[in-house]
């Protein structure tokens, strides 16, 4: 007679072969993910229509997949925008610190670090806290990605799931790493490059093959969940779908876009991580400084409009040659900067928000602010319109800082539908990684070194 373990849906589950287990687990982690992104979608929709908008009287610019709101032309009320990036903030902390205080940051740390540590970790509070903080955070105006709540849903769920089916260390890491993927999979409508991510985003230079597969199951239903309700357009629609790589020589812009997408790479996570070293011993409660950071990012919007919320929108401006030209040439210059200020105080205060999202917006721009000297001064081999080299930047820069070049890439070529732009993309992304690899920096500080440095860590910990 089985004993109580071994009976019920967790004992029939352990008992299962591979096939029959996974199919199980990732369709189940597929689904909560798909539908926590489509709610953590509208929730933040809602908050951005109503903080922004309606009270702050300003409409962000939408990206295509979103609706493509061309946004706002500019501030009907400049007043008032710091004042509600201020007031998103502090009411978004004062719930962190009340009632989960693990919600604070980014998120996808705290899901990388359960993934090496406790897989049953992760709370249910602490997933519907940051659902609703973030929401205010990036809707009031504060400079953060949507992947970050969605990763923790779906990794909260996986987390859930080893607790109440008592699955193996094993098993519950495979589950909150194939959630991290999907969610962000799901709610960048990225499923290859989500089941990818999920294999490689707990190592910096490893891969955890056996979740792979499962990784696989999982992400192609959450994006099958998430674009029944929401729809299956690119995030960014298809870009750079008339490029065509047919001059090799022109790989030497690609060679530069690398370098410099490693250095503000670089530059990301260490402004980003000092403005969180900063913060602690700065003095103020954990309410009052992510406030005070939004207030700054309010003030900033004033003259760099462009630094509020995700930027999506604006990052889907940049590929187009008319409307990138109609932005002044110094933002374009110095908004990868800006939107590294904006989100290290936005997030790096202890504002909840992701910074995948920040990191495709950087690189994009990064490659924008290159086509535009290239194009001024009608330099050869310069392609006749910025988007491969705006889909480029954001691959090489966010994919080079989160050691996770090939998820990253094929994830921005499924957002901007955009493949035909691989092969200089390659190039670029190798040499972004092959720089940020010779520096000890990483925007994901969760992450272990691979996989033998990690199993020596569990089996000391035993």
């Amino acid at each position: 007679m089985p004993t109580t373990r071994e009976s019920g849906l967790g004992g029939f589950i352990r008992r299962s072969g591979y096939l029959r287990k996974w199919l199980i687990l990732g369709i189940s982690i597929g689904v909560i993910a798909g539908l926590g992104a489509v709610l953590f979608y509208l929730a933040l929709d809602y908050a951005g229509r109503f903080l922004l908008g309606f009270l702050g009287g300003y409409d962000i610019p939408e990206p295509v997949g979103d609706g493509g709101d061309p946004g706002s032309a500019g501030f009907d009320r400049p007043w008032a925008i710091p004042l509600v990036t201020f007031g998103g903030a502090l009411v978004s902390a004062w719930l962190v610190a009340k009632f989960a205080p693990e919600a604070e940051g980014h998120g996808t740390d705290s899901a990388i670090e359960a993934v090496h540590t406790d897989p049953r970790a992760i709370r249910g509070r602490a997933i519907v806290v940051k659902t609703i903080t973030s929401a205010l955070t990036i809707g009031s105006g504060g400079s953060g990605g949507r992947e970050g709540p969605a990763a923790q849903i779906s990794a909260g769920f996986g987390s859930l799931l080893t607790r109440r089916l008592d699955l193996s260390d094993e098993d519950g890491r495979i589950a909150v790493s194939l959630g991290i993927g999907s969610g962000i999979g799901a709610i960048f409508g990225a499923p290859l490059g989500g089941a990818v991510l999920a294999a490689s985003i707990v190592y910096r230079r490893d891969f955890d093959y056996k979740a792979l597969i499962p990784g696989f199951i999982t992400s192609a239903t959450a994006y099958a969940v998430l674009g029944s309700i929401l729809g299956f357009e690119p995030l960014f629609g298809f870009v750079a779908g008339d490029y065509r790589f047919d001059h090799p020589l022109d790989l030497g812009w690609f060679v530069v876009l690398g370098v410099v997408a490693a250095g503000v790479g670089y530059l990301y996570a260490r402004i980003f991580y000092g403005t969180v070293a900063l913060t602690e011993r700065l003095p103020g409660g954990k309410v009052l400084k992510p406030a005070l950071g939004g207030l700054a990012v309010g003030l900033l919007a004033l003259a760099i409009p462009q630094v509020l919320a995700s930027g999506y929108g604006w990052a889907q401006k940049a590929t187009v040659t008319d409307s990138l030209l109609a932005i002044p040439l110094w933002i374009v210059l110095i908004l990868p900067l800006a939107k590294i200020v904006a989100t290290s105080l936005s997030i790096g205060t202890g504002g909840s928000g992701g910074i995948f999202g920040p990191g495709i917006v950087i690189g994009g721009f990064v490659g924008a602010a290159i086509w535009r000297l290239g194009d001024l001064v009608d330099a050869p081999g310069i392609p006749a319109g910025p988007a491969v080299f705006v889909v480029v930047g954001m691959m090489a820069c966010f994919g080079s800082v989160a050691h996770a070049p090939l998820a990253v890439m094929i994830m921005v070529a499924e957002m901007t539908g955009s493949f035909s732009v691989i092969p200089c993309a390659m190039v670029a992304v190798g040499i972004a990684y092959l720089l940020i690899s010779r520096a000890d920096v990483s925007i994901y500080r969760a992450q272990r070194l691979d996989r033998e440095s990690a199993a020596e860590e569990h089996r000391s910990g035993d």
